[in-house]
């Protein structure tokens, strides 16, 4: 058993230099626009959510969604998110794949966390991707209202809903849970 537990150690041991050195040596790929291998996607998006549920506070948002408060927040997400998470005539972000990961389109693949969770997101950004913290640029309140809009795409009221349309050109595109997969993502 003892040469058993050496043997499980010694093979940790060479996995972890021998990762540290191709690492080091530089043959690992860090060009940002490659595709990530769905296991570290997988993997990631896992680890994201657990660190969410272990440091975000779970606060409610002290911004009520009002029609003005909601379409506050979709030109506070035009002027600072659109272009990396898609544009508001639902349109995907040209960037979308020059990221590593790849950055969620929130227009047309809406998030379903929730508010505190989004807001922990925007405030606080995701290490090791392009979301910047966004808690030195905006005020808490601008925080909360481009969270309220991001977390009530599917289901806007007609004030907004109309005032896309107008502003846009377009409407929100409905969202089924049966045809468009919904990504766990900041």
């Amino acid at each position: 058993m003892r040469k058993f537990l050496w043997g499980v150690l010694f093979t940790l041991l060479v996995l972890g230099v021998g990762g540290l050195a191709f690492a080091l040596l530089g043959y690992m790929p860090t060009h940002a626009d490659a595709t990530p291998p769905k296991w570290e996607e997988s993997l990631a998006s896992r680890a994201l959510d657990a660190s969410m549920e272990h440091r975000a506070p779970r606060v409610a948002s002290p911004v009520p969604p009002t029609d003005e408060n909601l379409i506050e927040g979709m030109k506070i997400y035009t002027m600072n998110c659109a272009l990396c998470h898609g544009r508001l005539d639902n349109q995907r972000s040209p960037l979308e794949h020059h990221f590593y990961p790849p950055a969620p389109q929130l227009i047309v693949e809406p998030v379903d966390d929730p508010e505190w969770h989004i807001y922990y997101a925007v405030r606080t950004g995701v290490r090791y991707t392009a979301m910047p913290a966004w808690d030195k640029v905006l005020t808490p309140e601008q925080m909360w209202k481009v969270t309220a809009f991001l977390t009530r795409l599917e289901k806007l009221p007609p004030g907004v809903q109309d005032y896309w349309k107008s502003s846009f050109g377009t409407a929100p595109q409905p969202h089924t849970e049966g045809g468009e997969e919904h990504h766990h993502h900041d």
